[in-house]
């Protein structure tokens, strides 16, 4: 993937939907790191010198509902992933959802992108229901095969990346299109380590998970898709 460094500054804001367990605070502090350190690797891996080209702030919107004052002064918005339920009525909840709905319909300058929790907040704010799975989970290091537009944004007919969800988009919002889907439509293993002592996954599962979470993935390849799209290649 080659994309064009920006003349100025990428201004995007990380709006931080859930806190770190404690391996990845003492690591990155909290998940607007874990995004910085993403996206500065994806910057070095495009070329670009991140300290000229990326302008990354964060906003705790989970326990202090912080957002950006103004989006004047933002290219872009990054939606984290959460342990949070995108279909809950919890307050910080209802007030993300609403803050990400008026960006999408009221202008076009600003993007927004969001990660697992993160795009089911987008497509909740675009009318879309958000259910959980059938199928069940999707954890650890997963193969995601991608349809025609995946394969020519990605260059790749795969890309491996972390999941953990159980929850689903039920269907695409108006306009949007879909880049892949499975049967099932250091971070994840402490996260699985948790979930399996607290009895949410069973041995098998874990056993199985675990096996996969030291796996090569391409999160660098779809941050390298996020600058892309906000610089708008």
């Amino acid at each position: 993937m080659t994309v064009a460094a920006p003349l100025k500054p990428l201004r995007i804001a990380v709006l931080e939907a859930d806190h770190p367990l404690d391996g990845t605070t003492a690591k990155y502090g909290t998940y607007g790191g874990v995004f910085t350190q993403l996206l500065t690797d994806a910057a070095q891996s495009l070329s670009w010198d991140p300290e000229s080209t990326l302008d990354i702030s964060k906003f705790d919107v989970e326990r202090h509902q912080h957002f950006p004052e103004s989006l004047d002064s933002l290219d872009a918005i990054l939606i984290s992933g959460s342990r949070a339920n995108a279909f809950d009525d919890t307050p910080w909840i209802i007030q993300l959802t609403e803050y990400v709905r008026n960006i999408l319909i009221t202008q076009s300058r600003v993007k927004v992108v969001g990660v697992c929790f993160g795009h089911q907040i987008i497509a909740r704010a675009l009318g879309v229901n958000i259910v959980r799975s059938v199928t069940g989970w999707e954890a650890s290091v997963c193969a995601l095969p991608l349809n025609e537009l995946g394969m020519k944004l990605f260059g790749k007919q795969n890309i491996k990346i972390f999941q953990m969800h159980k929850d689903i988009v039920s269907a695409l919002p108006s306009g949007a299109s879909n880049l892949g889907s499975t049967d099932k439509c250091e971070i994840v293993r402490e996260i699985l380590t948790l979930r399996h002592s607290t009895g949410i996954f069973t041995d098998e599962e874990y056993k199985d998970m675990i096996g996969r979470v030291d796996d090569e993935h391409d999160g660098v390849l779809v941050a390298k898709g996020f600058l892309s799209f906000v610089a708008g290649n």
